[in-house]
């Protein structure tokens, strides 16, 4: 059976603009993009901007136990950070520098992790019926939502140290002064301990699986692995949970 020329070639039309189509998508579409689009793409992104923020949370931590020294210690550290890079850069140049990349990091940290949710919800749209789910541990179960704990801390650490707002006793320029202050109430000392402790569990479990995701993790080194993140999830929480601690106690004034 024949098809007459005004039945056969809308037809023919439209296959051929659908296949032309379709290779011009994919043209368009960067490595990076592409790289960025799978899923392998966004669990690297994850990675690598956790590692750029784990090493400022570490560097930051040991920059705040200089409280222990006094205050002139820690205020001159404060007053150092400002002036790194002089001559080349201004005053508080490095430190706006410092911000921007950082909040690069964690805008792609987060992004990745919502879109991979969404991408793992979707794939699996109906729950398992006749296989109970292995039991997660409890650092596992609350990364998501220790996550978004977290984000919202970084907002009120903002507000709280660098801009003062929520401090009533906030001086510019005197960061021990504002430190002693603050921890002294002892709510803001809860907001602090509750924040460590969900900082803890995300990096006890977002350390494991960063080394996994980078091909650093294996199966002889997957013990060694945990024992690092572990330890540094400690001593992250631990170092920062030292000062509200002392303050709260009276050890610091």
């Amino acid at each position: 059976m024949s098809l007459t020329s005004g039945e056969w070639a809308p037809n023919v039309s439209r296959v051929v603009n659908d296949l032309a189509d379709r290779p011009a998508v994919r043209r368009r579409r960067s490595g990076a993009r592409q790289f960025w689009d799978s899923t392998i793409g966004k669990k690297s992104v994850m990675a690598v901007s956790g590692a750029l923020l784990l090493a400022f949370v570490f560097a930051h931590m040991v920059g705040n136990l200089k409280t222990f020294l006094g205050a002139d210690d820690l205020n001159h550290y404060a007053h150092w950070l400002r002036t790194i890079g002089e001559p080349v850069l201004h005053y508080s140049w490095f430190l706006w520098i410092q911000r921007v990349g950082l909040l690069i990091a964690l805008v792609l940290h987060v992004t990745a992790a919502v879109q991979l949710v969404k991408r793992d919800r979707a794939a699996r749209p109906v729950r398992y019926v006749h296989r109970r789910p292995v039991r997660a541990t409890f650092a596992v179960r609350t990364m998501r939502w220790g996550g978004a704990t977290l984000a919202v801390f970084v907002v009120w650490h903002i507000l709280d140290f660098t801009v003062g707002k929520v401090n009533q006793d906030f001086v510019p320029g005197d960061p021990y002064h504002n430190l002693v202050a603050d921890f002294q109430v002892w709510w803001v000392n809860v907001i602090y301990l509750v924040a460590l402790a969900m900082l803890g569990l995300h990096i006890h479990h977002g350390f494991a699986s960063a080394a996994r995701t980078l091909g650093v993790a294996s199966v002889r080194r997957e013990r060694a692995i945990k024992l690092v993140g572990s330890s540094m999830a400690v001593a992250v929480a631990g170092g920062y949970a030292l000062v509200p601690v002392a303050i709260m106690t009276g050890l610091v004034r």
